[in-house]
């Protein structure tokens, strides 16, 4: 009876808000853009503008939700609504769909009730949409960041129906575009062949980016993209939307050119294989879309996002960075305490902050010899480490650098002691032969038993070893053999409630160790969502340390993540270069190595030295300066970038001839962000011993607005060089 006389008491809601709402906007703005939403005459909530900021206030009433359809009766009620269900009269792709308990697929929202409320750094408005003939719910949420030009905004879905509901399409958003026309630029993926970057004109019809990995974000594509509107994305000019997935599982990102040449962006996780029954009272959340809409191109696209990043998203966003050297190129799986201990002594000799032990330190009745066995036992080798863990941060210490260790908590190998009391703790087909990926199954983390598992792992290591200074957390593998013991009936469930787990993980662990660095890592970069980012302070862009490869890898990825957030190391991969080629390439991230010193000569040495006092020196430029990209690898035989500090006193200008052409005419380049009127020194720096600058302006000076409009000679005709090039304000 409670519930019959809640339902009426809704639909009198429904009536006055109908009655009295025909007007109401929802604006949605930051500093430079305004998301509007209109509820209609139907009651129902439409987009009526997304675009440049509008300076009068009195101009939001002036749409008309309808318009946007057409002024036709017969298709008015179409619209863009701001998050249309399925089974009604939309044609077109929606963004939730919902099978009732009657067996109705069709869902319609109307408008209730909306309210703002300020948040760090912008307000979130929430807006509340109820079905009309069911006791279904939505809320809209939108966060909007005024400085940084950036919004984000997720879904909730919950219901009061008496049994379970199954949701087929829960997308993030729905975002409406009316120009000319549409360019996709997309972000394609593989190992060692991270965020390639591609375009297309969008045509009628769909367009969809889409993985089904399970867990891990990338293997093919990354959960970012650009669409240009009206042109193609350019770097520096046009309007250009950049959106970004906040999920390490299956996502999908639909973008969908209708029959009058409109456009509806649709992000969310893909439905693939994922009915989800969502029970009566429970409430399913979609991840976090990222955007920005920016007038000047993708390189203040990417400024914005890059702020937003380091103040609101990024864990210690706004903290340093530990510069490491690594021992997996140098020794692989063959180490022993002695051997680390001395690679220590070689990460003090070369200036580095931390030492980090990678894979092949655990296992004991299964030891983790290879990549064949070990995975799930997270106890140390006695053979290799006799003394354990403590003894190596002991020996860390006494070298003067901090410890770090890596760890792949997620996975197991069929030959571990886990695997063996545990079985049914991986995701495994109960009657059918087994697939292993790299030799190894994911565990399910849809169990929190599972959970409870892998959050040990980190909490056995720190309660053992409080001063373990990093973690490098590794994801190998995609889901294969896609079946949850622990689900049992529910399989459909098992893509969202795994990444869940993850997240749940995740969580716990930054909430108890807030104040140890990690570095998320997935055979390369194919982790690197926002979500996950809350609870890591880097991820490993890829595998493949080549520097020419890096230069395109890196120039991909900064288009959504600040060079913070993105580690680098140098390496032995692709020796024809330099090692200070290698070095500076490096240089423009978070710098790390992974090289073994004996294999460097004694100038080497002296100048990997100074590149990280240079690099540990200038940090704060790198890592928190403004970024602007200058010259791309993909059109041209070079690559530049430089950063700017905040107070525009100092700048870092990197520039790397790639493969120049026989005689190729050079061009100058031209910085930017700095202060026209102020005088800058010019200097090259990271020079190997002896070298004298080739540079033509080291030492002189000009006027920030001399060097952004004229620019400096730093391209050569011989391949795999580099430059790196300190301007100081006087």
């Amino acid at each position: 009876m409670k519930k019959t006389l809640l339902f009426l008491l809704t639909l009198l809601v429904f009536a006055g808000a109908q009655a009295d709402n025909k007007k109401k906007v929802i604006r949605i703005g930051t500093e430079q853009t305004d998301l509007l939403l209109q509820v209609g005459d139907n009651g129902r909530l439409y987009q009526t503008y997304l675009g440049p900021k509008l300076r009068h206030e009195a101009d939001l009433q002036l749409f008309d939700w309808y318009v946007m359809a057409g002024s036709d009766g017969a298709i008015s009620r179409r619209g863009w609504e701001a998050y249309a269900g399925g089974g009604g009269e939309d044609y077109f792709e929606p963004a939730l769909t919902v099978l009732h308990n009657d067996g109705n697929p069709c869902t319609k929202l109307y408008y209730v009730s909306h309210q703002a409320e300020a948040v760090e750094g912008g307000t979130h408005i929430t807006v509340l949409l109820r079905d009309d003939q069911y006791p279904l719910e939505v809320k809209l949420h939108y966060v909007a960041y005024a400085k940084e030009n950036v919004i984000k905004t997720w879904t909730e879905i919950v219901h009061h129906e008496k049994r379970p509901v199954v949701l087929s399409a829960y997308t993030s958003a729905m975002l409406y575009f009316n120009r000319n026309a549409y360019y996709l630029t997309e972000f394609s993926s593989d190992w060692a062949r991270e965020a390639q970057m591609s375009s297309q004109q969008l045509q009628f019809g769909k367009k969809v980016i889409d993985t089904t990995l399970g867990s891990r974000a990338a293997m093919q594509t990354h959960p970012f993209f650009e669409v240009g509107l009206d042109q193609p994305v350019n770097e520096q000019q046009g309007e250009v939307l950049m959106g970004t997935l906040g999920w390490t599982g299956n996502f999908r990102f639909t973008f969908e050119v209708d029959n009058v040449g409109n456009l509806r962006v649709i992000p969310g996780i893909n439905p693939y294989a994922s009915n989800y029954e969502l029970e009566a009272g429970r409430t399913f959340t979609t991840p976090e879309f990222i955007f920005t809409l920016s007038q000047h191109g993708a390189a203040e696209g990417s400024r914005s996002l890059h702020e937003w990043a380091r103040r609101y998203s990024l864990k210690d966003g706004m903290g340093s960075r530990l510069t490491l050297l690594n021992n997996w190129e140098n020794t692989g799986f063959d180490f022993n305490q002695q051997i680390l201990a001395d690679l220590m002594k070689d990460a003090k000799n070369l200036g580095v902050d931390m030492f980090l032990l990678d894979d092949g330190w655990f296992g004991n009745k299964h030891p983790r010899k290879d990549d064949h066995a070990g995975l799930g036992d997270w106890d140390v080798t006695r053979s290799k480490l006799p003394e354990g863990i403590p003894a190596l941060v002991k020996a860390a210490k006494e070298a003067g650098v901090k410890f770090g260790i890596w760890i792949e908590p997620e996975m197991v190998n069929p030959r571990s002691e886990l695997f063996e009391k545990h079985p049914d703790w991986a995701i495994k087909l109960p009657n059918r032969s087994t697939y292993y990926y790299r030799n190894q199954l994911v565990l399910d983390l849809s169990n929190p038993k599972v959970q409870d598992y892998v959050y040990g792992v980190v909490e056995n290591i720190m309660k053992e070893n409080p001063e373990v200074a990093f973690f490098k957390w590794d994801c190998n593998s995609p889901i294969t053999n896609a079946y949850s013991p622990y689900l049992k009936t529910k399989q459909s469930q098992l893509y969202i409630d795994h990444v869940r787990g993850v997240y749940n993980v995740m969580r716990r662990v930054k909430e108890n160790y807030p104040q140890v660095p990690m570095m998320l890592c997935s055979g390369g970069g194919a982790r690197c969502d926002y979500e996950a980012l809350k609870y890591f302070t880097e991820f490993w862009c890829s595998d493949n340390t080549d520097p020419i490869e890096r230069l395109y890898i890196q120039w991909g990825f900064s288009q959504f993540f600040p060079a913070k957030a993105m580690c680098a190391h140098v390496t032995s991969w692709n020796k024809k270069t330099s090692v200070k080629f290698r070095t500076d390439v490096a240089s423009m991230c978070k710098l790390g190595f992974d090289i073994g010193l004996q294999d460097l000569t004694a100038d080497e040495l002296v100048y990997c030295r100074q590149a990280v006092a240079n690099w540990k020196r200038l940090q704060g430029v790198i890592l928190d300066g403004t970024q602007y990209r200058l010259v791309s690898p993909y059109e041209s035989n070079h690559m530049a970038l430089n950063y700017v500090s905040k107070d525009a006193a100092k700048a870092l200008l990197f520039a790397y001839d790639i493969h120049p052409r026989f005689k190729e005419k050079l061009h100058r380049v031209k910085p930017q962000g700095l202060d026209p009127d102020r005088t800058y020194r010019v200097e090259e720096i990271n020079l190997m011993p002896g070298a004298k600058p080739t540079l033509k302006a080291h030492g002189m000076s000009f006027s920030g607005d001399y060097l952004m409009k004229v620019g400096l000679e730093v391209f050569g005709q011989e391949a795999a060089q580099s430059h790196v090039v300190e301007l100081t304000a006087d």
